[in-house]
């Protein structure tokens, strides 16, 4: 059975035995799944389903509950921990990693988060307490301070005798070798320590040559450094280069994910909290003040077309044209939005070649102005038999594709540099840009060569 059609039957079987009130059933269903797909079960469940499911689990199974409260995301697993005690909710976070517990207790209302950290053990608090003192999207904020080291006076020997006592490690794929004082100097592949003699000092096998990152380096630095070079880990370090944490690559795709929503939600206006299963009224809170700004932008076109109104009243086939300048214009300057805030995330785009950039997404716009303009033209002569008509109409979409291009990748970078996230207000000044642009030129023309149009009466 199909992943997703399975976790149907699951989500379904879990509302009726909810309905039916089988406890002992539901809970036998429950504790046989992957934390993952129970963290995507609980988010299908309308909210009174969810708590009750989540509660019947954690009551039997607290590990399994937390767990998929870990791949359900900290927002929502703070939202069922909520209504706990602090104590219980202390106890229960015990049961995950401290990078997934910072996570979830930075989501929880103020007064709770200090609760829960007071009554956390002391160990336990203190990992959680490191991470939070870090910003929020930093290396730091997310790694995992419980990280396997070795020293590097130690042979391979003595390494796989130090690593067969570990317990709780995070992952051994990569062994990371420090010095007395703890600075991170070398890393070493787990294949490479058991294929050499027991003796071999790490010195001689470890890579001094390696990849790490600061513990105030972006998050999606990270990423793209764990991408680029085709890591399952990335060491943390401090200013000291003190070996501090580790990022693993499911860490990693979670970020990508997640950085990779935030963008297409943005761009849309979307917040990034917003899901299909969010209450319709949540939904309408989030949406409006977007909407209503761009109805505030939407009102600056409109002049444009109200100073224009003696034209249009003259040759009312302008009209009819004036939502295809428009339109196509905006749908230019998408394209070249998505590209151009993709760009900027994978640091594909920078200062350095943002001029070729825009040369390159200039000449796009010029071609596919020339394209759609020459078809343009020759539909609306088809439509009104007026070869000024069309002539106008293909010379505006020429002018308003440009600048859509030229737009699409300006207005990203000029927000970057007043450090303005580019995906969350471009679209609104392009949508303006190309719309006052696309009135302004197509009536414009329509203006200056008014005496060639067929006028109407």
């Amino acid at each position: 059975m199909p992943p997703h059609r399975r976790i149907d039957v699951v989500r379904d079987s879990v509302r009726r035995l909810l309905r039916m009130g089988a406890t002992a059933n539901l809970l036998n269903l429950l504790q046989k799944q992957h934390p993952a797909d129970l963290a995507q079960v609980f988010s299908e469940l309308v909210e009174k389903d969810r708590k009750a499911a989540f509660n019947a689990l954690i009551e039997r199974n607290a590990r399994l509950a937390m767990e998929a409260l870990s791949e359900a995301g900290p927002a929502k697993a703070a939202e069922l921990l909520a209504e706990r005690t602090g104590e219980e909710i202390a106890k229960l976070l015990q049961e995950i990693p401290s990078d997934d517990a910072a996570a979830i207790i930075d989501h929880l209302p103020d007064e709770l988060q200090t609760a829960v950290l007071n009554l956390m053990q002391a160990k336990a608090r203190a990992g959680v307490d490191e991470l939070l003192e870090y910003p929020e999207q930093t290396a730091g904020r997310i790694m995992n301070p419980n990280v396997f080291a070795l020293s590097e006076d130690l042979t391979a020997g003595e390494a796989i005798t130090a690593l067969q006592g570990a317990r709780d490690v995070e992952m051994v794929f990569y062994l990371y070798v420090v010095d007395a004082r703890r600075h991170l100097v070398g890393v070493i592949s787990l294949r490479r320590l058991l294929l050499v003699a027991p003796e071999t000092p790490l010195k001689r096998i470890m890579t001094a040559d390696m990849i790490s990152a600061r513990v105030d380096t972006d998050q999606e630095e990270v990423a793209r450094q764990v991408a680029s070079y085709n890591l399952l880990a990335i060491p943390v370090v401090d200013e000291e280069n003190k070996l501090v944490g580790i990022i693993t690559v499911d860490d990693v795709i979670d970020v990508i994910k997640d950085e990779a929503t935030e963008d297409v939600y943005r761009l849309a206006g979307v917040a990034s909290d917003d899901h299909v299963t969010t209450p319709a009224g949540e939904s309408f809170r989030k949406r409006l003040p977007w909407l209503l700004v761009n109805l505030g932008t939407a009102f600056i076109a409109a002049s444009v077309v109200a100073f224009f109104q003696d034209t249009i009243s003259k040759v009312v086939a302008l009209a009819v044209f004036m939502p295809v300048v428009a339109g196509m214009g905006g749908n230019a300057a998408t394209q070249t939005l998505a590209v151009v805030v993709r760009g900027i995330a994978l640091g594909e785009l920078t200062w350095g070649n943002s001029r070729k950039v825009l040369m390159k997404e200039a000449l796009v716009g010029l071609g596919n102005g020339l394209a759609t303009g020459l078809v343009a033209a020759v539909g609306a002569y088809l439509l009104r038999y007026d070869p000024m008509l069309g002539l106008i109409l293909g010379l505006a979409m020429i002018i308003n594709m440009v600048v859509a291009a030229t737009a699409g990748t300006l207005i990203p970078l000029g927000l970057r540099a007043l450090r303005v996230d580019p995906a969350l207000a471009s679209s609104v000044f392009i949508t303006t840009l190309t719309d006052v642009f696309g009135f302004l030129s197509f009536l414009g023309l329509g203006t200056l060569f008014l005496r060639f149009l067929q006028v109407a009466g």
